[in-house]
C-alpha cells in the first residue's frame, strides 16, 4: 500500500515538472504569435486620411474675409432641425475666438487658401505705386475702404494701405483714416506673415519699406 502510494506521488511530481517545463513554451510560443498578429495588422491596416472639405483641410491656415487669417483648428457635424450640418471650427489668434462656418457656404462667403507667394509680390507692388484718391465725401470713400478690407482680396486691402498712409512730412491721418488704416495694414501683413512663415513684426517691416518707396504724390480721380 504504502509503495502504491509512493509511486504515485512520484508520477504526479514528474507530471508537475512536465506541465512546468511546457506550459511556459507553449504560452510563450502562443503570446509571440499573437504579437507577431498584431505588428502584421498594424502595419497592413490602411493609414487614416487628413479630413479635407473644399481642398481645406484641419491644421491649415486660411483667410476669412470678415477677420482674416485662422487657422482650421476641426471639422465636425452638428444636428440643426434634424440634418447634420458640417461646420469648419476656425481659431483666429489676434482676436482670441473661434468661429464656426458652414463647410458648405465657405466658398460661397469667401472663405480662401493663403495667397501665393507671387500674388503677394503683387501686393506689394501696388504700395509701391500712387495713391489714388477719388473726389467723393469721406463717408463714401471710408465705406469702400472698409469693404476692400473686408473683402479678402489682398490686391484691394494693399490698395487701401496705399491711399491711406501718410509720410513724416504728409499731413496727419484723421480718427477714422487712421483706423482703417491700421486695420487693413494688419490684414495684410498677418497674411504676408502667414505666407512668408514669419512674425507679424517682420511682415510690417517689409510693408514699410514698400511704403517709403511710394510716390508722395496722390492721383486723383474724377468721382463716380
Amino acid at each position: 500500500m504504502h509503495f502504491k502510494m509512493l509511486c504515485m506521488l512520484i508520477l504526479y511530481h514528474d507530471i508537475l515538472r512536465q506541465i512546468d517545463v511546457v506550459m511556459p513554451l507553449f504560452f510563450g510560443k502562443y503570446y509571440r504569435i499573437q504579437i507577431q498578429r498584431e505588428k502584421v495588422n498594424l502595419m497592413s491596416s490602411p493609414q487614416k486620411k487628413a479630413i479635407n472639405r473644399h481642398g481645406f483641410k484641419v491644421g491649415e491656415s486660411i483667410v476669412y474675409p470678415a477677420h482674416g487669417v485662422g487657422q482650421i483648428m476641426a471639422i465636425e457635424e452638428q444636428a440643426v432641425a434634424g440634418h447634420k450640418l458640417e461646420l469648419f471650427v476656425i481659431h483666429f489668434e489676434k482676436d482670441k475666438m473661434h468661429v464656426k462656418v458652414p463647410v458648405a457656404k465657405a466658398l460661397s462667403i469667401g472663405m480662401r487658401k493663403l495667397s501665393e507667394t507671387s500674388f503677394v509680390e503683387r501686393a506689394l507692388k501696388v504700395l509701391r505705386g500712387r495713391a489714388r484718391v477719388k473726389r467723393t465725401m469721406w463717408s463714401r470713400r471710408a465705406q469702400e475702404y472698409d469693404a476692400k478690407i473686408n473683402s479678402g482680396n489682398l490686391i484691394a486691402i494693399a490698395e487701401v494701405v496705399r491711399d491711406l498712409y501718410r509720410a513724416e512730412d504728409q499731413p496727419e491721418q484723421s480718427y477714422s483714416e487712421r483706423q482703417l488704416y491700421e486695420a487693413a495694414l494688419d490684414r495684410m501683413a498677418r497674411e504676408i506673415a502667414a505666407v512668408n512663415k514669419v512674425l507679424a513684426t517682420e511682415a510690417m517691416s517689409l510693408i514699410a519699406v514698400h511704403l517709403t518707396k511710394n510716390p508722395k504724390e496722390a492721383v486723383k480721380d474724377q468721382a463716380a
